[in-house]
């Protein structure tokens, strides 16, 4: 599993992963607007994790990026311009709770399947499936948690696994959703 918290890319040293959070009017098309966006630029969405806010007409989509410095600045104000798109906000992971769900199908016989179940704990995970030679276990936590218990996982076999992108919401009581709206409001 590779260090999610930054890449190699070939020639250029190291590119740091920026996660951005993104209100987006909650219509048809949105999406791919975006991605089409960020494909046009050549920068690999590394994550990306959309799903619906507090207020219906609204959707966050939160996008971990690997891009170097104003590269990010540019696609930012690019990302603005679009008709659908409310609010941009990058979290910073000191300033931001980010999370993750794995869910991974393990080989585990009569020998190992206690082991397993021991792993299961320490990492505070769950099993949601059992079989009589694997058991489906369902972790949340950070990429780095993840990752973790993937390479302690990995000896025993893993048949499958699904993992989905980042999502994140920053620290404190203030919400970015409600202060955009307001100020929208506001303006109109």
């Amino acid at each position: 599993m590779p260090d999610r918290s930054f890449e190699r890319v070939t020639g250029s040293g190291e590119r740091i992963l920026h996660t951005l959070s993104v209100l987006v009017e909650n219509k048809p098309g949105v999406l791919a607007r975006v991605a089409g966006l960020f494909a046009r630029r050549g920068f690999n969405i590394h994550s990306l994790s959309v799903g619906p806010t507090e207020h219906e007409t609204v959707s966050r989509m939160t996008m971990v990026v690997g891009v170097e410095g104003l590269p990010l600045e540019q696609v930012t104000k690019q990302l603005n311009k679009l008709v659908n798109v409310i609010k941009i906000v990058e979290l910073e992971a000191d300033s931001s709770v980010q999370r993750e769900m794995l869910m991974v199908k393990v080989k585990a016989d009569v020998h190992s399947r206690s082991h397993v179940l021991e792993t299961v704990e320490l990492f505070r995970a769950k099993v949601v499936d059992v079989a009589p030679d694997a058991v489906t276990i369902e972790a949340t936590g950070t990429a780095a948690k993840l990752q973790a218990l993937l390479r302690v996982l990995e000896p025993y076999g893993i048949r499958e696994l699904a993992q989905s992108g980042m999502v994140a919401l920053s620290r404190g009581g203030r919400s970015m959703t409600d202060r955009t709206l307001r100020a929208a409001e506001r303006s109109a």
